[in-house]
């Protein structure tokens, strides 16, 4: 049962960050480079800084906390940058993180997910790193999605499903 479980968990974990770096691949690929840069003022991130971050988020968190691989991180240039690279560019960054931390999640065993590492001096178990990932990479979605609509006033289709679910056609 608990391989079942274990198995579970690192499956929907990937599967979530693929999807969600699907979802800003969306989002980018609707957006000008000077929309992707674009603050409201300086205590805003740009589009771009959230994927610069989760890229790094999840290279610390999973390949390097999770995967023991060296830790590069530059937390700071994350959110410094000013330009440097449209949605493409961005896309393949990200999409390359999330690619390599679906690798290092796939060699978790079940024995490891309660084995305790630190990363960014937080003291934690390999599933609650996991977690955490997945949950920050939920959530800066989601800002991403929302400064694209407003950008953009675009429907993205992500829900169109459940639309058409209320209109007596049944979802899949």
């Amino acid at each position: 049962m608990a391989d079942a479980l274990h198995t579970i968990f690192l499956d929907y974990s990937a599967g979530t960050l693929r999807q969600m770096a699907g979802r800003i691949e969306t989002c980018l690929s609707g957006l000008t480079e000077e929309q992707i840069w674009a603050r409201g003022s300086e205590n805003e991130n740009a589009i771009s800084n959230l994927v610069l971050h989760l890229s790094g988020n999840v290279r610390q968190w999973i390949v390097s906390g999770v995967g023991g691989r060296p830790d590069t991180r530059q937390r700071d240039a994350e959110f410094a940058a000013r330009g440097g690279g449209g949605g493409a560019e961005l896309v393949a960054r990200l999409k390359g993180a999330v690619e390599e931390a679906c690798g290092v999640l796939a060699e978790v065993t079940p024995e490891r997910l309660s084995e305790r590492i630190v990363v960014q001096n937080y003291d934690v178990t390999v599933m609650e790193a996991i977690y955490h990932v997945v949950e920050h990479f939920s959530g800066h979605t989601g800002q991403i999605i929302f400064a694209t609509k407003m950008l953009t006033g675009m429907d993205l289709g992500f829900y169109r499903h459940l639309r058409d679910a209320a209109h007596g056609k049944k979802t899949p």
